[in-house]
C-alpha cells in the first residue's frame, strides 16, 4: 500500500526533508511523485548508504 513520504518518515524515525531529498535523488525503488505529492510503498526498507569501515 502506498503512503505519503511524511508518514514513511515518521514510521522510520527520519526527518521529512531527508526522506523527500532521497526520493528526489532516486534512492527508493517504490517512491513515486503523483501530482505534487510523493508516495512510497509502506514496506520499502530505509536504505543505509553509509560506508562501512574495514577491520584491520
Amino acid at each position: 500500500m502506498l503512503i505519503p513520504l511524511k508518514e514513511y518518515a515518521r514510521r522510520n524515525g527520519r526527518a521529512n526533508t531527508s526522506v523527500r531529498q532521497m526520493a528526489q535523488r532516486g534512492s527508493f525503488q517504490t517512491a513515486r511523485k503523483i501530482g505534487r505529492d510523493w508516495l512510497i510503498d509502506e514496506d520499502e526498507p530505509y536504505p543505509d548508504h553509509r560506508k562501512k569501515k574495514e577491520n584491520k
